[in-house]
């Protein structure tokens, strides 16, 4: 789990179960990170209500400042707070994937195919 999860709300009240359900969702996806960064990942989300009218939408922006100088961040607008966390969580996994394949480069073939011929 992600230990510095920072919940803020803009024009909201964040309240408890929401800032579980939050910590929750964000903090699993240290998983996906390689293991360098998985020491000292911080993680902001900011919800800001965005109609104040029958129909409220909700902005919800998060980041994730991973070591190096690499941030990466997802937003997403919704009328439920907890369907939008969800939203950005997927969003965020797609951005840790594909920055897990900058730094760790997956391996050539030519290398596996050392280990299975045979030497005559």
């Amino acid at each position: 789990m992600i230990d510095k999860i920072e919940i803020t709300g803009n024009g909201y009240k964040v309240e408890e179960p929401f800032k579980k359900y939050a910590e929750k969702r964000i903090g699993k996806l240290d998983r996906y990170l390689p293991k360098i960064a998985k020491k000292d990942v911080v993680a902001k989300v900011i919800v800001t209500e965005i109609g104040k009218n029958k129909n409220d939408k909700y902005e919800i922006s998060a980041a994730m400042d991973i070591p190096g100088g690499k941030v990466l961040a997802a937003r997403d607008e919704c009328s439920n707070v907890f369907a939008g966390i969800d939203l950005v969580e997927a969003k965020l996994t797609g951005q840790i994937r594909r920055y897990k394949l900058e730094v760790q480069p997956h391996r050539q073939k030519k290398n596996w195919r050392k280990l299975f011929i045979r030497k005559k």
